[in-house]
C-alpha cells in the first residue's frame, strides 16, 4: 500500500507489471489513476469529486438555493470542484462563483471580497491545511458571512482548532472517518457497530500502542486496506495475482474504515464520506444522517454575533 497520489501513481505502474493486487489507502481517490487501463490497483477511498457531498446535500436539505466555490489550482482541487459543481446542480443551488488559487498563496483576499459581493449562502472549498487556517481568519476580517462554510482538507486535523480557535465554531469539514466514531451509542446508531466493525477496538489498540497520539484517518484507512488484502487472500485462498484481483473485485465488505466495494476499474463505490462541524472545540458528526448523532448548529451567526 501506499499515500502520496503520484507515488501511488508511479507504484502502480510496478504492480500492474507484476500482477500484483495494491489496495491504495492513501489517495486512490485521484482519479486519474485509474482511468489508465490498469486492473490491479484499488482504492479504499471514494472520488475526489464527492467530498463535498455532505455540505451540498446538508445545504439542499436547509433550503439554500447559492453556493461559491473555491479551490487550489491543482489536479486535486479542480476534481473536487468539477465534482461539487455537478453535484450542487443535482440538488438545485445554484454556483454564483468559483475561484481557484495557486497552492502556496497566502492572501485570500481579492477572492474572499469577490464571494462578500456575491453572497451566496454556501461556501465550499477544495483547500489544504495551510489554506484553510488563512481561509478562516480571512472570512473573518473581512467579514465575509455564508450561512455555511465547509472546507475539505484542513479543518478536520486536530491542530485545526489549536490554531484558529474558536474561529472554527460553525465550520464543516470533509472527511473520510472519525474515530469520533466509536464514541456514540446506541439509540438509532446501530449502523455505526455494522459499517465499522472492530473500529471501537482498533482505536483503543491505536492509543495503547501510541500512547495515546491522535489518531487520523490516514492510519484507519491503512488498517482497514490491511483488512481487505488479508479477507482476499481468505477467499481466493492463494497468493496468485490473478485470484487474488477476482476476489477484491467481488467483495461488498466492512473495515474499521468502513464500506468496501469497487467498479471493474478499482473505483471505491462503498466508502461513505462524512461531514463534520466543528461545535464548542469537538467535530460532532452532522452527515449522512443515518449515522449523526446531532444535528448542525445552523445557520452560523455573522462574525459580529460570535462570542
Amino acid at each position: 500500500m501506499t499515500g502520496a497520489g503520484p507515488v501511488t501513481d508511479a507504484v502502480a505502474n510496478v504492480t500492474e507489471k507484476h500482477k500484483l493486487p495494491m489496495v491504495a489507502p492513501g489517495t486512490g481517490s485521484t482519479s486519474s489513476i485509474f482511468t489508465k487501463g490498469r486492473k490491479f490497483i484499488f482504492s479504499m477511498r471514494p472520488p475526489i469529486e464527492v467530498y463535498l457531498e455532505g455540505l451540498i446535500d446538508v445545504a439542499a436539505k436547509k433550503g439554500l438555493k447559492t453556493m461559491a466555490l473555491i479551490h487550489v489550482d491543482d489536479l486535486y482541487g479542480r476534481a473536487a470542484t468539477q465534482g461539487a459543481i455537478e453535484l450542487a446542480k443535482r440538488k438545485g443551488l445554484e454556483v454564483v462563483s468559483v475561484d481557484a488559487y495557486r497552492e502556496g498563496t497566502t492572501d485570500f483576499s481579492t477572492i474572499l471580497s469577490k464571494v462578500r459581493a456575491t453572497n451566496p449562502d454556501v461556501l465550499g472549498g477544495a483547500t489544504r491545511f495551510e489554506d484553510a487556517v488563512a481561509i478562516t481568519r480571512q472570512l473573518k476580517a473581512l467579514n465575509v458571512n455564508p450561512r455555511m462554510v465547509g472546507l475539505t482538507l484542513g479543518p478536520d486535523l486536530p491542530r485545526y482548532y489549536e490554531v484558529v480557535g474558536r474561529d472554527a465554531e460553525f465550520l464543516y469539514g470533509a472527511t473520510h472517518w472519525l474515530p469520533e466514531l466509536v464514541e456514540l451509542r446506541a439509540g438509532g446508531l446501530i449502523p455505526i457497530a455494522r459499517q465499522y466493525p472492530g473500529a471501537r477496538e482498533f482505536v483503543e489498540s491505536y492509543k495503547k500502542a501510541f500512547h495515546g497520539a491522535d489518531l487520523s484517518y490516514q492510519s484507519a484507512a491503512g488498517y482497514g486496506g490491511c483488512q481487505i488484502l488479508v479477507e482476499a487472500i481468505r477467499r481466493a485462498g492463494f497468493l496468485d495475482g490473478e485470484k487474488l484481483r477476482e476476489a477484491i473485485l467481488k467483495m461488498d465488505h466492512n473495515t474499521v474504515f468502513g464500506g468496501f466495494r469497487v467498479d471493474r476499474d478499482g473505483v471505491q463505490i462503498a466508502h461513505k464520506m462524512l461531514l463534520f462541524q466543528w461545535q464548542d472545540g469537538k467535530k460532532v458528526l452532522v452527515w449522512p444522517e443515518e449515522l449523526a448523532p446531532s444535528k448542525p448548529r445552523f445557520p452560523t451567526p455573522p462574525w459580529s454575533q460570535r462570542p
